[in-house]
């Protein structure tokens, strides 16, 4: 499924040295036994454990590494086996990916050995450090493996244990809904501002509000199923924000945590929809391999879920990793399949998160998956198509603005081209949206050969005037 860039052999773990190293924790020694048994490079490593280079450095350095999270995160990434897990006393967690899973219960496939009592362990640690800023977690970068993980835990680990803790308070409905009430205004304001307008806010909540519900409150299985896919859901949408915002190692966790949480609470459709985002920013950093992956998994949990919409939204993101990987012809299938399962759902029972996806978003992702193909024509009629959208949705209007832009000038249009962009630029000022910005600068980019036409300048002073120089 994804690759592995580190090649360490499974005895080379049980030598007395790597031992030694793991049973204190000594990262910056296993990193430095790595470099030399492989001979990988800190970028090498960092890629492989989903750490920023720097950061890798300071910790050969000497820089000590406490959190269990990203402990867990090097000894996934090392592919540590149970031997030097168990050694550095973490749990051990041996499974085989399977390729299409066909259910969540694969019967040859060895448990985790996780609980959601882990996860939510984790989600305090990840929500404490986000709102302190720690360096640690600024220091995350996205990598294509952490994503390897979560979905295997989504399709192979056994039914989860019931959901129910004696805590001093009871946790009620009203709780709940307060969770979904705070995470539908957020979502709002998100879709009006872009991520980086709420996004320190949303943590907040999950640390101030969220976790002492989980770790502290009383439940029962049901309440407490339904309490856990509240926390997905708010995570998701955390996850999203720091997509927008472009801390990319951030958003993987917090997608990452909620999808083990929807798994807890048995919220199969939340699931579809959460790996429907990873497959999202998998495929927007140009991981194609990985984001079909993900949006194949998916479509298959969307049909269990027996949700069109959610298949439909499957497909459109296998339509563009595919289209990315100038693939036409399967592009086109998983289109064409797009629309029927949006054409075959009644929308009248949709959860509040997904009424973004309508015939505008959909005409939106067309209209990329032609343009990734370079079908100017076809990426014309639907990229103009989805401007018929609720106005409400500013950062996505944005968005399909500098699309129909792009296309002008990949078509040889610069005028047009500069008078769209210049519609996208405005409503990009109004946004704190690094996605926003950053198609605005392809745009800018695509239209430097024209830089001598007047229209052009203009356009390019008024960008750089903005949003800043470009570096």
């Amino acid at each position: 499924m994804l690759l592995d860039p580190l090649r360490i052999p499974e005895d080379a773990w049980s030598h007395g040295e790597v031992l030694n190293v793991l049973a204190v924790r000594d990262i910056g020694g296993l990193f430095r036994w790595i470099t030399r048994l492989t001979g990988a490079s800190q970028s090498r490593i960092g890629a492989a454990v989903g750490l920023e280079q720097g950061y890798v450095s300071r910790i050969m350095a000497g820089r000590k590494v406490t959190s269990i999270d990203v402990l867990e995160r090097i000894a996934d990434g090392c592919r540590m086996p149970d031997q030097a897990r168990t050694t550095m006393g973490l749990a051990p967690r041996q499974a085989a990916p399977p390729a299409a899973a066909p259910s969540r219960r694969v019967p040859d496939a060895p448990p985790f050995q996780r609980t959601w009592r882990d996860d939510v362990s984790s989600a305090a640690e990840l929500w404490r450090g986000d709102v302190n800023r720690r360096d640690v977690l600024r220091q995350v970068a996205f990598s294509s493996a952490g994503y390897t993980l979560p979905a295997l835990r989504w399709f192979t680990a056994p039914d989860p244990a019931p959901v129910t803790q004696p805590g001093r308070s009871a946790v009620g409905q009203p709780a709940i809904d307060t969770i979904r009430a705070m995470t539908a205004t957020y979502r709002q304001l998100d879709n009006q501002y872009g991520g980086g307008h709420a996004r320190d806010t949303v943590a907040r909540y999950l640390h101030q509000e969220v976790t002492p519900l989980l770790t502290d409150g009383r439940y029962d299985h049901a309440t407490g199923q339904r309490l856990l896919s509240a926390a997905a859901e708010l995570a998701q949408l955390a996850g999203w924000q720091a997509y927008d915002t472009a801390e990319h190692g951030i958003a993987q966790r917090y997608l990452t945590l909620a999808l083990d949480f929807a798994h807890a609470a048995g919220d199969d459709g939340l699931g579809a929809e959460i790996l429907a985002a990873m497959s999202h920013q998998a495929t927007y950093l140009g991981h194609t391999a990985t984001g079909l992956d993900l949006a194949r998994a998916a479509g298959r949990t969307a049909r269990r879920a027996g949700v069109p919409v959610l298949t439909a939204e499957a497909h459109v993101m296998e339509a563009h990793a595919l289209a990315k990987a100038n693939d036409e012809r399967a592009c086109a299938a998983a289109l064409h399949q797009a629309e029927q399962a949006l054409d075959r759902a009644d929308r009248s029972g949709d959860p509040q998160w997904l009424s973004y996806f309508d015939e505008a978003y959909l005409s939106a992702k067309f209209g990329h998956c032609f343009h990734a193909l370079g079908r100017n024509t076809h990426a014309e009629r639907f990229a103009a198509r989805s401007l018929r959208m609720d106005n409400r949705y500013v950062r996505g209007r944005a968005f399909n603005l500098a699309l129909l832009a792009s296309v002008h000038a990949q078509q040889g249009e610069p005028d047009r081209a500069c008078a769209v962009g210049a519609e996208a630029l405005t409503l990009t000022n109004q946004l704190r949206s690094a996605r926003a910005v950053r198609y605005v600068r392809d745009l800018q980019a695509q239209l430097a050969p024209h830089r001598r036409l007047p229209a052009v300048r203009h356009f390019t002073g008024r960008v750089d005037a903005t949003l800043g120089p470009r570096r």
